[in-house]
């Protein structure tokens, strides 16, 4: 994994790779052309600096979006079922000035949805953290709760396509991700969904023991930022009214 900051300035040899990726990918696709360094720069870490296997995976990625998001944003109106659901909430900065991002996962019902609106809403939901991103700031915290979470929640079909969204089209965006209140149940749908995680993303994935829920968290996230369910300051604010 790289271990550098994600806002830090590009050595040279990153540079010069960065160069020859966004010579290539311009001459693929003139889109690309539309797009700054810092995308390209994930894709280009994201894929260990490999310039071919970088520069496949960001040119897949302008197609994928041009089919999937023709409207270049996904509205509410395409997805009112599941946010109305209240599953996702959007509130608070943790120490590194990352948004944060709260994900309810009880309250996803696989017989209340369908694949093709969750991967609706995964894309509604990436493209309003990264457009809330201040200046400098490329990553997002996750604190993913599965209280109450049993069987008629799991969504294994849900969960992968989130999880290939993220990792194929949305490179480098997540910072880490808290798994909290995990129930003994969930360990069989984590062995399912574990081999399709990325390496680097695999090291995202902090497993909270309920004991010591508050403190962990406060190692990353300021009281102030924190969600008022952790006993912390802010109420949760639905994804929707963020």
């Amino acid at each position: 994994m790289d271990s550098r900051d994600p806002h830090e300035v590009s050595d040279e040899g990153e540079q010069k790779k960065l160069a020859l990726m966004r010579a290539f990918v311009e001459r693929e696709d003139p889109a690309s052309k539309e797009v700054d360094d810092l995308m390209l720069r994930r894709f280009l870490r994201a894929r260990d600096h490999d310039i071919a296997k970088a520069s496949n995976q960001f040119l897949k990625s302008l197609k994928w979006r041009r089919a999937s998001v023709p409207n270049g944003f996904i509205s509410k109106s395409e997805i009112l079922n599941e946010l109305e659901q209240k599953k996702i909430f959007m509130q608070g900065f943790d120490k590194k000035g990352s948004p944060i991002a709260v994900v309810l996962a009880a309250k996803h019902f696989p017989s209340k949805s369908n694949v093709e609106d969750f991967k609706r809403l995964v894309v509604y939901i990436l493209d309003k953290f990264c457009a809330s991103m201040p200046g400098g700031q490329e990553q997002f915290t996750v604190i993913g709760d599965l209280q109450n979470w049993g069987y008629t929640n799991c969504d294994i079909r849900a969960y992968l396509a989130a999880l290939d969204i993220m990792q194929s089209y949305y490179p480098e965006r997540l910072g880490k991700i808290f798994v909290i209140h995990v129930p003994y149940i969930f360990w069989a749908a984590w062995k399912i969904i574990y081999p399709f995680i990325d390496q680097k993303t695999k090291k995202k994935f902090v497993f909270v023991e309920d004991k010591k829920l508050k403190e962990t968290l406060l190692q990353d996230i300021d009281e102030s930022q924190l969600p008022d369910i952790y006993r912390g300051k802010l109420q949760l604010v639905p994804i929707q009214d963020s």
